[in-house]
């Protein structure tokens, strides 16, 4: 299954944990894709690699594509989450109520800082990082988050491999070097950002391209270079690059 369609499955699972709350027992194609922001065609298909294809005319039962979009998410199975790095981000991690709700409490909360030892955040006391390993096994951790500055990222990656973690969620800025059998989630914030800019710079630009165009076309109204109106606009300090005005 691409790993796109995996992200969209729990996305799928999200809504119709929504409409089970709203006591709904089934739900179209079309309902459930415009819920989910697809088109219907891509959510058939989505669903279809878990082996549930609907009823012509009734859809989906809500409670059973729940059930099959749980068992190959894996969330049939128990699991508990250790925050690492209780800084402005780990806080949040471990006060966010969203969690528990679906299948993934925090149990453990580390750092390095002798002020945090003891201290609860999100009613779970903080341990120290060198009892990750202990800490970890004792409460079956199965999902690590790390949280912490570049610096000490490789060395928590490593104790919480160490406990037996094989999965982890990685919000320090570096690439972590694991075994073939532990998954890695990389969470950069920063990047993402970087990609949001790419997206509205893009649109800006087709944006310029549509309207630079149309005035092209028109041979009475347009900026073109080498027109009396290009001239004006450079006599006022504009100057014309491939057939647009760029004004300073």
């Amino acid at each position: 299954m691409p790993e796109a369609a995996v992200a969209r499955l729990a996305v799928y699972l999200r809504v119709l944990s929504g409409l089970a709350d709203q006591e709904m027992t089934t739900v179209s194609s079309e309902e459930l894709a415009a819920a989910a922001g697809v088109n219907s065609a891509k959510l058939r298909k989505d669903l279809s690699y878990i082996g549930s294809y609907g009823t012509r005319g009734v859809g989906y039962e809500v409670a059973v594509l729940i059930g099959q979009i749980e068992r190959t998410l894996g969330l049939t199975r128990k699991h508990s989450v250790a925050v690492v790095g209780i800084g402005n981000l780990g806080h949040a991690l471990a006060n966010y109520g969203g969690f528990p709700g679906r299948g993934f409490p925090v149990s453990a909360l580390f750092d390095l800082d002798p002020d945090l030892m003891g201290v609860p955040v999100g009613g779970i006391p903080v341990d120290h990082i060198d009892d990750i390993v202990e800490v970890c096994a004792e409460r079956e951790v199965t999902i690590g988050a790390i949280a912490t500055p570049t610096k000490g990222a490789q060395d928590v990656c490593d104790r919480l491999v160490e406990a037996g973690v094989r999965c982890i969620l990685n919000f320090a800025p570096v690439v972590l070097q694991v075994p073939d059998e532990v998954e890695v989630r990389k969470v950069d914030l920063a990047v993402e950002m970087q990609i949001l800019s790419f997206h509205v710079a893009r649109r800006g630009s087709e944006t310029t391209e549509d309207v630079d165009s149309g005035g092209a076309e028109n041979d009475t109204g347009g900026d073109v270079a080498g027109s009396p109106a290009a001239s004006r606009h450079m006599s006022a300090g504009a100057a014309p690059v491939d057939g647009m005005v760029v004004r300073p």
